[in-house]
């Protein structure tokens, strides 16, 4: 069993940045065995996808949307999942909710059924 709490969300003016944090932890959680990635969803639309690392595929695919302005990252360290979002846009407003798996295919990181862990969800909201 995987738990993942989100922390770092908040209200931010356009332009701004943010920086998201995912501390995973339960037996065996590891990055070189699991999967992770950042999902979105907005009020009244599906959840996105938004970026992945699978260190063990050694892909890190990012949201078209999102690219050149978030970055994910993991610090091994801490098992801890993070996600630089700059160059903030009111479009980007939404619940940010990390999630994790074993044995995911590199073709299978982009969609949320992939993934049977997931954090609660932090709040974004980027004013205009």
């Amino acid at each position: 069993q995987v738990q993942l709490v989100e922390s770092g969300g908040g209200l931010v003016q356009a332009g701004g940045s943010l920086k998201l944090s995912c501390a995973a932890s339960g037996s065996g959680f590891s990055f070189g065995r699991y999967a992770v990635a950042w999902f979105r969803q907005a009020p009244g639309k599906e959840r996105e996808f938004v970026a992945a690392i699978s260190r063990r595929t050694g892909s890190t695919p990012v949201a078209d949307a999102v690219k050149c302005r978030f970055t994910i990252s993991g610090d091994n360290a801490k098992n801890t999942l993070i996600l630089q979002m700059n160059n903030l846009k009111p479009e980007d407003s939404a619940v940010y909710s990390c999630t994790a798996d074993r044995g995911v295919l590199m073709s299978q990181l982009r969609s949320q059924s992939a993934y049977d862990y997931w954090g609660q969800g932090t709040q974004v909201t980027v004013s205009s």
